[in-house]
């Protein structure tokens, strides 16, 4: 196969003699008592107003109980443990406690239906089951009678229904295999299965993917010299069951961090103001969010304070990574304007001295991306799959390795090549063992020279750094025979602030249209602002300000698809839409646990409303 622009990474040198002896995931165990003796937190949540942590050690042992626990009940090495809970200490160390023993985990998401719970427990053989919530206990308990592999069953805290964890502690505590456990940790080879993760994905049936503990160690010692040797409170929102958080909290872990986890999305800023992270991975929506709170909250200033945000805000769109592209007058109002605005913001969101954002899962816009930078909360951006354990690409801190728009440059022992149809294809240490029980797609990925399809399209920079330019099953033809990328269509529309979600079609078409989901939110405040405004300048006084209808909705959405068409070509713009007033959610099934819309789900449940904009 031929390529456009081909580049071999480095090979992996670790520097570091401690790290030399981790060589399967469950050895930061060990590492983490022994290296960092100082570190008070490894592990925390919050819960009932009250953050519950837990030191190296304390984690280090309930582990091992639950090792022990485990090799009472039975489990053998290869036999499948499911997790199926939120983020929670108790979640990794079951991950640890099923490694050391040679079985494998497999986290499964709480938010799945329970069609996809039988097919996910039957396809990995699960033996055992712990489970987090009422709802998804009710949904496993439906099936149970249909999962003949299915032994035990566990919940996280006592329902009154089956054994939960307090108990497997308990279990392991009062019957101890320290003999057995060491031999089972002796007998776990690099090379062999430590996790199956199902991929959410936007389309199909879920694929197990499976990932030997070299497959992570390799992307641990790829990125272990990005974070700053400062940097020790991580905190986690992203869901653990994907594999991009998940090699994220393995790596604070690697590093000696603490792990705070969050409530949940709506405590995002209460939580941080709590903790002050130093770093932390999001997706850029959430990223989105925050942009927007952020300038939400400096609209409703008055005055000269008013005028200096607008103005710190407007210097942060202009702002670029590189040093050498800033001006000495530049850095010198970048500098006043983090005295009097940036500082201020980052005490709002508790993050006064931080050091990473690692944003993934989808491209994030110039302009927010240069705000967080601008701000002293750095951007970096990266790029992978769960079948490449999970990352190909990431911004580092070398020359010209970050910038706004790219994913970075390969991990240390990863090769990247383009492909004669702009395929991104890699090979190296992070590619996958293969799918479980699925050896033709396994060959379908993965061509017979090791080189895993990504199925994404980009290219390769003359610095070495990777673009990401689209899907190639996304593509579609019109009926004019012109090709359309919606992915770089949504990705502009997506920058406005009057709109949550864009899905593109037109396969076989005459023209592009598009499914909006309008930002209420915004559109309500936005609203309310505008209408106050108009009153007084009219010198009425109206204290309610009136809901805007559905026309009045579809008409600023029009105004919306009308300027940012401007940025296409004609054969490319939006020529029709339509409103969707439903909330896109993972829960409903229309987004996956990364934030991504599920394309073809959104094709299936509106296929009535997108064949009436072609009609």
């Amino acid at each position: 196969m031929t390529n456009i622009r081909r580049i071999f990474a480095p090979k992996i040198e670790n520097t570091a003699s401690a790290m030399k002896e981790v060589t399967r995931i469950f050895d930061i165990l060990d590492v983490y008592t022994e290296k960092w003796p100082e570190q008070q937190v490894a592990l925390a949540r919050k819960e009932n107003g009250t953050w519950i942590k837990y030191s190296p050690e304390q984690y280090q042992d309930i582990s091992r109980k639950l090792a022990y626990a485990f090799i009472e009940l039975g489990i053998q090495p290869n036999d499948k443990i499911a997790i199926i809970s939120n983020n929670r200490p108790e979640w990794n160390m079951i991950d640890m406690a099923v490694q050391q023993i040679g079985a494998i985990i497999v986290p499964i998401y709480p938010t799945i239906s329970t069609e996809d719970y039988l097919f996910t427990i039957n396809n990995c053989e699960a033996k055992f089951v712990i489970l987090e919530g009422l709802s998804v206990m009710n949904k496993i308990e439906e099936i149970r009678p249909n999962t003949p592999n299915l032994q035990y069953v566990y919940t996280m805290v006592n329902r009154d229904k089956y054994p939960y964890f307090q108990q497997l502690v308990e279990l392991g505590e009062t019957h101890p295999h320290p003999e057995e456990l060491e031999q089972r940790k002796v007998n776990v080879k690099p090379e062999d299965c430590a996790t199956i993760i199902y991929t959410s994905g936007t389309t199909g049936v879920p694929k197990g993917v499976m990932l030997s503990h070299s497959n992570l160690m390799g992307q641990l010692r790829g990125i272990e010299h990005t974070p700053a040797k400062w940097s020790k409170t991580a905190f986690s929102f992203l869901p653990i069951c994907h594999a991009y958080e998940r090699i994220m909290v393995y790596m604070y872990q690697y590093l000696g961090m603490s792990v705070y986890y969050a409530e949940s999305l709506a405590t995002l800023a209460d939580n941080m103001k709590e903790i002050h992270p130093t770093m932390m991975t999001a997706v850029p929506r959430v990223l989105e969010k925050m942009y927007e709170k952020v300038i939400q909250g400096g609209n409703k200033k008055k005055g000269l304070e008013r005028f200096i945000f607008r103005r710190a805000i407007k210097l942060t769109e202009r702002y670029k990574i590189d040093p050498d592209e800033r001006s000495a007058f530049y850095n010198l109002k970048i500098r006043i304007a983090d005295k009097l605005v940036y500082s201020k913001i980052r005490a709002q969101l508790g993050a006064e001295h931080f050091d990473i954002i690692v944003s993934g899962a989808a491209s994030i816009s110039q302009k927010v991306a240069g705000f967080f930078s601008a701000i002293k909360m750095p951007v970096y951006e990266g790029y992978g799959m769960t079948e490449t354990s999970p990352v190909i690409a990431v911004s580092d801190n070398s020359r010209y390795g970050r910038e706004v728009g790219t994913v970075g440059k390969a991990l240390p022992g990863i090769e990247l090549k383009i492909a004669d149809n702009e395929e991104i294809i890699c090979r190296g240490h992070n590619v996958m063992m293969g799918y479980y029980k699925n050896e033709e797609l396994t060959k379908e990925i993965i061509d017979e020279e090791g080189w895993l399809h990504t199925g994404d399209m980009g290219y390769i920079d003359d610095k070495g750094r990777l673009f990401i330019t689209g899907r190639l099953k996304n593509l579609f033809k019109t009926s004019m025979g012109k090709y359309i990328n919606p992915q770089i269509i949504e990705e502009k529309f997506g920058e406005s602030k009057f709109i949550e979600n864009i899905v593109v079609f037109g396969e076989g078409q005459k023209f592009a249209a598009a499914l909006i989901v309008p930002d209420m939110n915004f559109i309500q405040s936005w609203n309310k602002r505008n209408r106050l405004i108009l009153n007084k300048n009219k010198k009425e006084k109206k204290e309610k300000v009136e809901a805007l209808t559905d026309a009045e909705i579809k008409t600023i959405i029009a105004k919306e698809v009308k300027h940012y068409n401007t940025f296409f070509g004609d054969t490319e713009q939006i020529k029709k839409f339509e409103i969707v007033n439903d909330k896109w959610t993972i829960e409903n099934g229309i987004m996956t646990p990364t934030l991504k819309v599920k394309r073809k789900v959104v094709q299936q449940r509106y296929k009535a409303l997108i064949d009436s904009m072609f009609a």
